[in-house]
């Protein structure tokens, strides 16, 4: 078929069905049905392997039987689909000995939803799909970047878009990281699964052997705590060919960080926790009481330390609030951070890298555990000339970490206009420094004509930060008029 249309389609169909408002809700509907498409093409391949394979899915809803039979439309479609294949799927027994390639089926639907209304409009939508030849090597190939601009659709349809992390970035960490076979890699909060593809995408040039294929898809681990991104997630994965993906639906914070052993860590982990969120306060309690914030990215900060193996490398993405950050548990973070690890690079992004989904200005932090940290560098990373910021048609892209990539392998401190560029500070400066390390940063914003509502957002963020900031500049008042008071 005509991949290149694909989507447009799709969404053209939809367009008629009043069920279905919204590109984030026709992205939805048009994922569950592509699952079920792309799992009923791995199915014939492990039956094909296998004579003794047998699906979870009864006969009755297997993507074969029913999404194949154009006389299935209408209102007997719409029937059958909201109360025989969602009520199945959403029901199927699963124990601990289920195969995780089995088991994912249930998982996926425990919070799908069908949300078109005209079984005329669903048939239509169900042909596009069936059109689809995953039996074709390139067909497959290039179905896998038509699945990834419905990813990177998200970011600018609604909420959905803080799931996605631009693949220019995804890219640079994962080969920052240089990614080896036989090594594992994790991803806590993972989204739609770009941390996973990248590392997947810079192990392949490795493979020699089956047994290397096998090693790398095994070397994956993710969580992802809400539905719709962990179905985007399961089924990019099949795609790229990981036929056990050991991606799981839950929150990675539920669990006492001092409980972790060695069989739970790993070499590498690549990371985009959320940030600005909150958690129940009684998550808290999982956590250290100086490490115990009430801040989600930090909370996963502290994962991420209990999780990274001896020798392991990491690298995340932080917004601007973590690095001056003062209160008690971003300082104990930072502190433990920086004692205990070796924080070695932080490359300070522009702003509008994760737009329009939000314009915080967000940085990456490179670590290994590799002992405490002696400097850490530190690299401002501006807008390429001819940006005012990234947007829809203007994306980061991956050429635009050319001069971050020649930097890094040829260390040199850079002033630009009396502004340091570049620069390395040790940990004995930052730690007198309170640990701030808001180093090296941008020397004026540009002024951008927002959205209402994106400028509302904006401001919350930034309100946010600014909040943080006074709550410093208080912290060192009250403390000096308590040591005055002493005297």
């Amino acid at each position: 078929m005509a991949i290149s249309g694909f989507v447009k389609r799709i969404r053209d169909i939809m367009r008629l069905d009043a069920g279905v408002n919204g590109d984030a809700q026709r992205i939805e509907q048009m994922v569950w049905i592509l699952f079920l498409k792309v799992y009923d093409t791995k199915e014939g391949t492990w039956e094909f392997d296998d004579d003794n394979y047998s699906s979870i899915i009864p006969e009755e809803c297997r993507w074969r039987n029913w999404a194949c039979d154009s006389s299935l439309t209408g209102d007997k479609l719409l029937d059958f689909i909201n109360n025989k294949l969602f009520p199945t799927l959403k029901n199927l027994e699963v124990s601990a000995e289920t195969p995780a390639k089995k088991a994912i089926v249930r998982a996926v639907f425990e919070d799908a939803n069908n949300y078109m209304k005209d079984g005329i409009c669903l048939r239509q939508v169900i042909d596009v799909i069936n059109e689809l030849d995953l039996d074709d090597i390139t067909e497959t190939h290039a179905f896998g970047d038509v699945y990834e601009s419905i990813l990177k659709e998200l970011q600018s349809a609604g909420s959905s878009g803080e799931f996605y992390t631009p693949r220019a970035v995804t890219e640079f960490m994962a080969e920052m990281v240089a990614p080896k076979i036989g090594e594992t890699m994790a991803d806590f909060a993972c989204g739609t699964g770009g941390f996973l593809t990248s590392w997947l995408k810079h192990l392949q040039p490795q493979i020699v052997t089956t047994e290397d294929n096998e090693k790398v898809n095994n070397s994956i681990y993710a969580m992802e705590k809400k539905p719709f991104p962990y179905l985007l997630c399961i089924t990019n994965m099949l795609l790229h060919g990981v036929e056990n993906p050991n991606v799981n639906h839950g929150n990675s914070l539920l669990k006492n960080v001092l409980d972790y052993t060695d069989k739970d860590k790993f070499d590498k982990i690549l990371m985009n926790p959320p940030y600005g969120g909150h958690e129940n306060a009684s998550v808290k309690g999982y956590f250290p009481d100086d490490l115990a914030s009430s801040e989600t990215a930090d909370l996963f900060m502290s994962v991420i330390m209990y999780r990274l193996k001896n020798k392991g490398r990491a690298a995340v993405i932080l917004p601007d609030g973590f690095l001056f950050g003062n209160d008690n548990a971003k300082t104990s973070i930072k502190k433990k951070l920086l004692n205990e690890f070796n924080l070695h690079t932080i490359i300070r992004m522009p702003g509008s890298v994760f737009a329009p989904y939000t314009s915080i200005t967000t940085n990456i932090l490179f670590f290994d555990n590799t002992g405490h940290t002696d400097e850490v560098w530190f690299y401002r990373m501006d807008m390429p000339e001819g940006y005012k910021h990234f947007s829809k048609t203007k994306p980061m892209k991956p050429e635009h970490f050319d001069k971050v990539r020649a930097w890094w392998k040829n260390r040199e401190e850079i002033t630009v206009d009396e502004w340091p560029k570049a620069k390395k500070f040790t940990a004995k400066e930052i730690a007198e420094n309170d640990y701030n390390l808001d180093l090296c940063g941008f020397p004026h914003e540009e002024e951008e004509i927002l959205e209402p509502m994106e400028l509302i957002k904006s401001y919350q963020e930034h309100r946010q930060a600014l909040n943080a900031k006074i709550d410093k500049v208080l912290g060192e008042i009250v403390e000096k008029l308590n040591c005055d008071g002493n005297m």
